[in-house]
């Protein structure tokens, strides 16, 4: 296990160009797009159907990274598929571990766009909170993510492979449905997840799969910051938990604190809550509401969000977040009395608003705080490190 605070830096320098590898990945095809790519490569269509479904196991189930790893595959066969197919993962960059345990990975895309993914372990659970987007198009003022530029979204298979990552390294092969230290999913890292629709969708489906990685979509959260237009259809076609970043309860703080507000008013994003497919006591919406002091937190914000909640008739929860510092922050986070007189007023009216606990502040992993490490480390000092480790490899 990493050491806390200590930096692992990729094992191969850059030198090695990172889009060297013309092989087609598999990781993020669903079982017939795997089928139609064995045909187009030249097996039959018997041989193609069958092999797709051997493939998925191994990749979904057993955690494969190679097909040398494949016993159930005759050995010429595997040789076939090597030459013309890989099983990606992310590149790992360098890996942090916080203090409390949380860790965090810069990982990095085959055409070198660096993002990051955090795993948060608990007493009853493991989360891991899966990036979307390389940058963040929103820029929501609290948040860090958000004074980055938007690179692009990530692909399927990259959003899909920081799960396979996280199993890899919490050592979860092959997949089974109890006793797993990552136990839910978090659609919260960088980026607006409904921005990325279909390659978020893409990649939730493989991941709720029984016969793969057969995460219960009722363990899985997509978080927005209220893509009004969107959230009915990601009810419809994903059906996983939603959490929604509110932030504020008037339009005035709002539209400073979270951009998109301008556009889809605090109204309309919560009928659209109300209109969420699933939602019920059962599947409570979760509203994200960050504490920033003189800004959002006063007793008439915690009446106000009661009164908006209790006025759409919303199964809900609001998750209260002390503000994770940032280089160059224009808030400050909300007292410790302050954040709890708040929680008092909304759990007093009935509503769960329990205070969430900082994880990962001092590697920079907390709720956000993620930004990019290539924007605060140059590059050239990573492919330093690298080629040092490597050296030292022999």
């Amino acid at each position: 296990m990493p050491i806390p605070g200590h930096i692992d830096p990729v094992p191969v320098p850059r030198a090695v160009p990172a889009d060297a590898d013309l092989r087609q990945d598999l990781v993020g095809l669903s079982r017939p797009a795997i089928t139609e790519a064995l045909a187009a490569a030249g097996l039959d269509a018997r041989q193609a159907k069958l092999r797709a479904k051997q493939i998925w196991h191994q990749i979904y189930n057993r955690g494969a990274t190679e097909f040398d790893a494949m016993s159930d595959i005759a050995k010429p066969q595997r040789g076939w598929l090597a030459e013309r197919f890989r099983i990606g993962r992310p590149e790992v960059v360098e890996q942090l571990v916080s203090t409390d345990g949380t860790r965090k990975w810069l990982l990095r895309t085959p055409d070198g766009n660096d993002f990051e993914m955090v795993f948060i372990p608990d007493a009853d659970r493991g989360t891991l909170c899966v990036s979307s987007q390389v940058g963040c198009t929103l820029n929501c003022r609290f948040c860090h993510t958000g004074t980055m530029r938007l690179v692009r979204n990530l692909t399927a298979g990259e959003i899909v492979g920081q799960v396979m990552l996280a199993r890899d390294s919490l050592g979860e092969w092959p997949s089974q449905p109890e006793g797993r230290m990552l136990s839910n999913i978090v659609m919260m890292g960088m980026g607006e997840p409904l921005y990325n629709f279909d390659n978020v969708r893409d990649a939730l489906k493989i991941v709720m799969d029984g016969d793969g990685l057969g995460l219960s979509r009722r363990r899985i959260t997509l978080s927005t910051s209220g893509v009004v237009p969107m959230m009915a259809k990601a009810g419809a076609e994903i059906g996983v938990n939603l959490a929604v970043s509110l932030h504020a309860v008037t339009k005035e703080v709002r539209d400073e604190i979270v951009p998109l507000n301008r556009k889809y008013g605090i109204d309309e994003l919560l009928q659209a809550c109300a209109d969420y497919p699933g939602a019920n006591n059962a599947r409570r919406i979760t509203f994200e509401y960050v504490m920033l002091k003189d800004k959002n937190d006063s007793d008439e914000d915690a009446r106000e969000l009661v009164r908006l909640i209790r006025k759409y008739k919303l199964p809900a929860k609001v998750n209260l977040i002390p503000f994770n510092p940032w280089p160059g922050a224009p808030y400050e986070c909300s007292s410790a009395e302050q954040v709890a007189r708040f929680s008092d007023i909304v759990f007093e009216a009935g509503i769960s608003a329990p205070v969430r606990r900082p994880r990962g502040r001092d590697i920079m992993a907390a709720c956000g705080q993620l930004k990019s490490a290539a924007e605060k480390k140059s590059r050239a000092d990573l492919d330093r490190l690298a080629a040092e480790k490597q050296a030292a490899l022999g």
